[in-house]
C-alpha cells in the first residue's frame, strides 16, 4: 500500500468531501513521488530524505511518518534473514499509530486518520506473516480491514482503497487452507473470498491513481507462490523490473517466472545479471539471492548439456548452502539430486548412487525422495 497515501494529496476527489482531500501542497507531492520511486528502487536514503521534507513540512500529518516507515519495510522484505532493522520499523509504525489516533480522537470518522491507521496496520500485519506470527498478523488485518471498510464508506468504488480490501478477502481464504493452524485465530473474523480479493486487487493494479504498483507486487506475489499462474506472474515482473531495475525483488521474480516457463536462455540471462549484482554488493542483493542465482544457472547449463559448467555452479550452491542452513533445504536438496543426475549422464554411477542416498537421508522435499528412489532404480537419462 505504499502509494495509497497519496490518495490525501488530491486536489481533484472523486467523493464529495473534496475538501478534506486537498491536504498538502505541489512541493510535499513532489518529495513524495520522488520517494517512492527511491523506494522501489531499494535507493532508501534518497527516499527517507525526501519523506523528511514532507514530516518537517507537516510534522502533524501522518504522510510523511508512514512513508518514513516503508522505507524500513522494503529493506525487511529484500533482506528477510537480517532482522535489525525490525525494531526500528515497529517504533515508525507505533508513531504513526500514535499520531492518527490523536486524529481520531477529534474525530473517528476523519478521513485522513482512518486511511493512514488503516494502512500501516496492514503492513504490520503482512510483517508479522514474515515472522510467522500469524495471531498478530491475524488481529492487525482484522482491525485494518475494518478502518478500510470505512474508508470505502466515504469513498465506495475506489480503486486505491481496493488494494487493502483485495489484499484482505484474498489471504483470509488462502491462509486457512495452506495453514490449517491458523483457522482458530480468525474463526470470529469476516471470512475471506479468494476470487473477489483478486478482482480487487486486478482493478488496483490497472487504474488506482497511486496504489497501481503496490497492487501488481502483491498480485506478482500471489500469482506466483500461491496460484502457479506463471504466464500472469511473468507479465507483471517484466513490467515491474522494467520500471525499477534497481529492485532485486522484481528481478528475481522475473528469473523464477522464466525457469517455469521454460525459458532457459532469459532465465540464464537474469540470473547471470543477479548474480554479478550480489558480487559488487548493490543493495538488495544478498547471499540468499547469490545461492539461487548459482542453482538457477547451474540448471540452465546442464539443461543446455554443459555439464562440467553446471556442476561448478552447483558446487558452489551446495557451499552457500552449508553456510546458511541450519538443517538440509530445498536448495540443498534439489542441487544435490542435480549433481547424481549429472553423475549418471558422465557415467559416474557409483557417485551417483551415493548422491541419491544423501538425499534420501533428508527431508522429503516435493517428491525428491520419490525421485532419488527412481534414479537409484535406473540411472537418470536412461
Amino acid at each position: 500500500m505504499v502509494f495509497v497515501f497519496l490518495l490525501f494529496l488530491s486536489t481533484a476527489a472523486i467523493t464529495p468531501l473534496s475538501a478534506q482531500w486537498a491536504l498538502m501542497r505541489t512541493d510535499a507531492d513532489s518529495a513524495v513521488r520522488a520517494g517512492v520511486r527511491h523506494i522501489y528502487n531499494l535507493e532508501f536514503d534518497s527516499a527517507s530524505t525526501n519523506f523528511q521534507k514532507v514530516i518537517n513540512a507537516y510534522p502533524q500529518h501522518p504522510a510523511g511518518y508512514f512513508l518514513d516507515a516503508m522505507v524500513d519495510w522494503w529493506a525487511i522484505v529484500t533482506n528477510s534473514r537480517d532482522k535489525r532493522t525490525d525494531e526500528r520499523f515497529l517504533k515508525k509504525i507505533d508513531r504513526v499509530v500514535t499520531l492518527c489516533d490523536s486524529i481520531l480522537d477529534k474525530n473517528d470518522n476523519d478521513i485522513v486518520g482512518l486511511f493512514f491507521k488503516g494502512g500501516i496496520l496492514g503492513f504490520r500485519g503482512r510483517y508479522h506473516v514474515t515472522r510467522n506470527d500469524w495471531a498478530a498478523a491475524a488481529l492487525d488485518g482484522k482491525r485494518a480491514f475494518d478502518l478500510v471498510q470505512k474508508c470505502q464508506e466515504v469513498a465506495p468504488g475506489n480503486r486505491d482503497v481496493m488494494l487493502g480490501t483485495g489484499i484482505y478477502h484474498y489471504f483470509m481464504e488462502t491462509i486457512p487452507e495452506r495453514y490449517p493452524a491458523v483457522k482458530p485465530l480468525i474463526a470470529m473474523l469476516p471470512p475471506g473470498d479468494k476470487r473477489a480479493g483478486i478482482a480487487e486487487l486486478k482493478l488496483a493494479a490497472q487504474s488506482a491513481r497511486y496504489a497501481a504498483t503496490e497492487a501488481k507486487v502483491v498480485l506478482l506475489q500471489l500469482q506466483y507462490g500461491m496460484e502457479k499462474n506463471y504466464s500472469e506472474a511473468l507479465a507483471i515482473s517484466q513490467q515491474l523490473s522494467s520500471d525499477y531495475p534497481k529492485n532485486s525483488l522484481f528481478k528475481a521474480y522475473l528469473g523464477r517466472c522464466y525457469v517455469q516457463t521454460g525459458n532457459y536462455d532469459r532465465m540464464e540471462e537474469v540470473w547471470r545479471e543477479i548474480l554479478n549484482n550480489c558480487i559488487d554488493r548493490k543493495t538488495g542483493y544478498d547471499n540468499l539471492i547469490a545461492r539461487e542465482a548459482m542453482y538457477y544457472i547451474g540448471l540452465s547449463l546442464m539443461q543446455r548439456g554443459k555439464y562440467d559448467d553446471a556442476l561448478t555452479y552447483f558446487y558452489k550452491c551446495d557451499e552457500f548452502c552449508r553456510k546458511l542452513d541450519e538443517k538440509p533445504s530445498g536448495w540443498m536438496i534439489m542441487l544435490n539430486s542435480r549433481v547424481g543426475n549429472i553423475y549418471d549422464v558422465q557415467g559416474k554411477r557409483d557417485l551417483a548412487v551415493k548422491q541419491y542416498n544423501k538425499v534420501l537421508s533428508w527431508e522429503d522435499y516435493y517428491d525428491s525422495h520419490k525421485y532419488a528412489r527412481q534414479f537409484l532404480e535406473r540411472p537418470y537419462g536412461k
